[in-house]
This record gives C-alpha cells, sequence and structure tokens, in this order.
C-alpha cells in the first residue's frame, strides 16, 4: 500500500480557512463479487477546492463518492479527511454531507425547519442564527415559511445545500445534484453552486456525467473510465490537450487523423498524415509508439476556400457534405481525400454567409493545438455518453 503523508505531517495544516479539508483516497478499490467498480483508485483533493469526477455510467465515480460518505466499505485501501483516516468509520461520525440528485426535504415541515433539522436533532444552540445565516448564504430569506412544494427545483436543490452545509462538514460530497433540473435551471444552479462553494470555502466534490456541467463549476476535473482515472487537471488543461482518446471524446468532441511520427526539429514533432506533413510541439505527443491518433478540436479548424495561404499551418483539402448554420456559427462536416468525415465549427464573422454542400476547401490550423494519443487505443473511446445516474 502507498504511504499517505497528510498536510498535518509536513505544514501542520490539514483545513482551509473556511473549514474545508483535504480529502485522501489511497489505493482504494471496491469489488462487488467478480466485479471491480473501482480499481486502486489513489487522489488528493485539496482543501477548500472544487473538484468533479467526471465519466459515464458505471466508470466508478458514484461508487467513490458513496465510499468517501461511508456508505459503502472499500474492498481495499484507505480514506483519511484532513488528518484522520475515516475507512471505516459510521456516516454519522464524518465530517462529510452529502446532496443528492432527489433533494429529500420534508414535505411537512417549512424551509426553515427542514434546514435547521440536523441541528434541532442534536440539541445544538444558535439554531435561528445559523439558519439564517444558510438562506442568506443560498438567497433564500424570503422563503423561510413556505413549504418546499411552493419552490421551484432550482430553490429546492439550494434549500438541500443549505440543510447540508449547516453541520459544517470540512467536505461537501455532490451526487449528480443537477440531473433533476431543466437545462435553464442547471445552468443558473452551476453558478449558484461555484458562489457558494467560493462563499464557505469547503471542499466540493461533485459527481456528474455532464462535461459542461464540471467544465462550469470545478477547479480541477478527475476523468474517470472502468474505474480508474483517465486523466486529471484543470478544466482548460483536459479540454487543450487531453492525454487518451477517451478523454478526447468524452470531454468535447475531437477530429482524430491516422498519422504517424516521422522525426523532429527543435522542439517539435514530425508528423505525416496520409502522405500529408505536419508539426506540433513534442510536450502534446502522448504516445510512445510511431503510430498515432492526430486530434485536432473542431473549432480550432479553420475552413477556406482552395489557394488561401496556410503560413506555415498544419493543413488538408477536402469538400463539405454538410453545413448547419446555428447562429453564432457553422457547423461543416468535410469529407477528406481518403472519405473520413471531420467536423468543423466556424464563427459566422463574413458577411458573404456560410459555405455551400459540394464545395471544395482547405482546413488549416495552428500546429499548436494538435496532439497525438496513442493508435492502439480506439478513436470512439469516450465518444457515446450515455446520461445516467448509475
Amino acid at each position: 500500500m502507498s504511504e499517505l503523508t497528510t498536510p498535518t505531517e509536513t505544514s501542520g495544516a490539514a483545513s482551509s480557512p473556511g473549514g474545508g479539508a483535504d480529502l485522501y483516497l489511497v489505493d482504494v478499490s471496491k469489488r462487488f463479487g467478480s466485479f471491480t467498480a473501482v480499481d486502486d483508485l489513489t487522489l488528493t483533493i485539496p482543501a477548500g477546492s472544487f473538484f468533479a469526477l467526471l465519466g459515464p455510467s458505471g466508470c466508478g465515480k458514484t461508487t467513490t463518492l458513496r465510499m468517501v460518505a461511508g456508505l459503502e466499505d472499500p474492498s481495499a485501501g484507505r480514506i483519511v479527511i484532513g488528518s484522520e483516516e475515516v475507512t471505516h468509520r459510521k456516516p454519522y461520525k464524518r465530517p462529510v454531507n452529502t446532496v443528492f440528485q432527489s433533494y429529500a426535504l420534508f414535505p411537512h415541515l417549512d424551509i426553515f425547519e427542514n434546514v435547521a433539522f440536523g441541528r434541532r436533532r442534536t440539541g445544538s444552540k444558535n439554531v435561528r442564527e445559523d439558519v439564517e445565516s444558510m438562506l442568506d448564504l443560498v438567497e433564500l430569506s424570503t422563503y423561510a415559511r413556505r413549504k418546499p412544494s411552493q419552490l421551484s427545483g432550482g430553490q429546492q436543490q439550494r434549500v438541500a445545500v443549505a440543510r447540508a452545509l449547516i453541520n459544517k462538514p470540512e467536505v461537501l460530497l455532490l451526487d449528480e445534484p443537477l440531473g433533476a433540473l431543466d437545462l435553464k435551471l442547471r445552468r443558473q444552479m452551476q453558478i449558484e453552486l461555484k458562489r457558494i462553494q467560493l462563499d464557505v470555502g469547503i471542499t466540493f466534490v461533485h459527481v456528474t456525467h455532464d462535461q459542461e456541467e464540471a467544465m462550469t463549476m470545478a477547479d480541477t476535473i478527475a476523468v474517470m473510465n472502468a474505474g480508474h482515472v483517465e486523466q486529471m487537471g484543470a478544466p482548460m488543461d483536459l479540454y487543450e490537450n487531453p492525454v487518451t482518446t477517451f478523454v478526447a471524446n468524452f470531454l468535447g468532441q475531437s477530429n482524430l487523423l491516422k498519422g504517424r511520427l516521422t522525426g523532429k526539429s527543435g522542439g517539435d514533432a514530425l508528423l505525416e498524415v496520409e502522405g500529408q506533413r505536419m508539426a506540433m510541439p513534442t510536450a502534446r505527443v502522448h504516445s510512445e509508439q510511431d503510430d498515432v491518433w492526430v486530434g485536432v478540436r473542431p473549432e480550432k479548424m479553420k475552413i477556406s476556400r482552395p489557394g488561401v495561404a496556410v503560413n506555415g499551418e498544419n493543413s488538408i483539402t477536402g469538400v463539405i457534405t454538410d453545413a448547419s448554420y446555428i447562429g453564432v456559427s457553422t457547423q461543416y462536416l468535410v469529407r477528406l481525400p481518403w472519405e473520413q468525415e471531420v467536423s468543423v465549427f466556424s464563427q459566422n464573422l463574413s458577411t458573404e454567409g456560410p459555405m455551400a454542400m459540394g464545395d471544395d476547401v482547405v482546413l488549416h490550423w495552428n500546429p499548436a493545438h494538435t496532439f497525438a494519443l496513442d493508435a492502439t487505443q480506439a478513436a470512439d473511446a469516450g465518444a457515446q455518453k450515455i446520461e445516467s445516474t448509475e
């Protein structure tokens, strides 16, 4: 088992000023019979951060959250919050609270009493003051005496967050908390949850299958697949520089071209794609083999008429097979000479309107926007996202 060094052993601090704590998962696995849901997972989630576990149904993200909450026992490994190991501690003895997709509010109690419920059960003092503070935080002070049925879905979710936060957990766990909301409310709540997290300063761990949700709110995202983390980092880093085809396809959309590394020139790697020479930074090559998937995001590609000067950019020719005008941009499908189709998202900046189906075009892009991935991985890995709450 890996050695664990907690902040108390190095700097004497395990919690953030806002009351959050570092969360450590060390060699954690969870098996259900012959099925391994979480496979030897090691994570460090810093105090006060907004951390997202992102992945499709069955990837192990919800099981991971349930182990932190104490609702599932790990088959192996350790879970540490701050400087205290909680691996086998009962849920109610852990410094965590969980917000679920179903709000689980008491319909017969008003909003004030829903938020106060946990504090009253423990006989806490200053309940009124604490509840009023929580309702101010979630901007529901004027709704204190309404019943849950009189609130919108987004308002009910904020009540659930207030009820969890009033117990002053060191870690707040959010299990697909916005999944029951419609698109407009979901986007509003993404902003609200981030604001609340910044205000209280505690550690938020958010489980979701929605990439936009994770990128909007999280400081750090761990993309999970088949029980392990494919890649972890800041949202922009994961999107701009994916290291596996699963991440490239699951977090956004990617065009992947079959290519081969042919050499180096300075800080660039040289490639060949169907006879076309290309270049890219060596730091964006994520393969030990010469055969690679050459990747580029659809919005990074520029689409031009034949004869354009590409000025050192990577380029390929093609024919437009579909054009969809959606206002802010036009989305093109372009068939390449070897019959592969790629997507191009082009901002509508010209007054001439979009190009038409059947037009010959040149696709070109900055070499720095290229990434190269292991070609032994399936090109469509991570492309199918099935919405589920696991």
